[in-house]
């Protein structure tokens, strides 16, 4: 049995999961999605207040009230600010770092770092008009889905906390890599907010070097939401990231 902690990427919550957790739990693994605050089923907590550092505790005292040891850390998109965090702060406590199309940091970047301005700008604005300072999510067709499942995750996005947009985020690369870490690349669509990043994970020199050893890229031809649109397919590819003995 292992232990899955899940996080959402920006605009989504616990809910996008449900279909991966399930899987995981039928299979004989613990399983636990957590919604970052202002977000979901906790939308109604949004706030000028939210920072990086929120979103980072959310995690950390997920981890901590589930008890959780050994953990595959499982995240999806603005959460690869966050995993890479976890790692950094407690990498005693996670067997594998899964980044499901998600952001990969350099040192002292932020979530926005990596935008093209236009997307940048675009953000910010919308976050400076709303008295919560946030920014609305985009049309999930976007992420690759269509029928149902867009509209699904149409009915349940909320806007996304903005004061966690340009957040710099400083961290060790050396002990993040300690981590063995799986880079999951969705490429039917691409998203293009990814696509830095998707050259970074080839790039020997990245983090100094220390990003290639002992990580990997498997690529999915699906969308940016793989857990809705491959939800089988993604479950195989996170089982396959237990450590034999866990």
């Amino acid at each position: 049995m292992a232990h899955f902690l899940l996080v959402h990427g920006a605009w989504h919550g616990a809910w996008c999961w449900q279909r991966v957790t399930e899987a995981l739990i039928r299979n004989g693994h613990r399983a636990h999605a957590v919604t970052l605050t202002g977000l979901g089923e906790r939308a109604h907590l949004m706030s000028p207040a939210i920072t990086l550092e929120t979103h980072i505790s959310d995690v950390v005292n997920a981890m901590e009230s589930e008890e959780l040891q050994n953990v595959v850390l499982v995240v999806h998109s603005y959460a690869g600010m966050l995993g890479t965090a976890v790692a950094d702060r407690l990498p005693h406590r996670l067997q594998h770092l899964v980044y499901v199309d998600a952001v990969i940091p350099k040192v002292g970047e932020s979530w926005s770092s990596t935008h093209a301005s236009a997307t940048r700008q675009a953000r910010l604005v919308a976050a400076q008009g709303n008295p919560d300072y946030s920014f609305p999510a985009p049309d999930p067709a976007v992420f690759g889905l269509a029928d149902t499942d867009h509209e699904w995750v149409k009915r349940r996005q909320t806007p996304h906390p903005g004061h966690t947009y340009e957040a710099p985020l400083q961290f060790d690369p050396k002990r993040v890599a300690q981590t063995p870490r799986t880079f999951i690349n969705c490429t039917r669509p691409t998203l293009a907010t990814i696509d830095v990043i998707r050259t970074r994970v080839q790039d020997p020199r990245f983090w100094d070097g220390a990003w290639l050893p002992g990580s990997r890229r498997v690529d999915m031809a699906t969308g940016h939401d793989p857990m809705i649109s491959a939800p089988v397919e993604l479950t195989a590819v996170l089982q396959d990231c237990i450590r034999p003995e866990a």
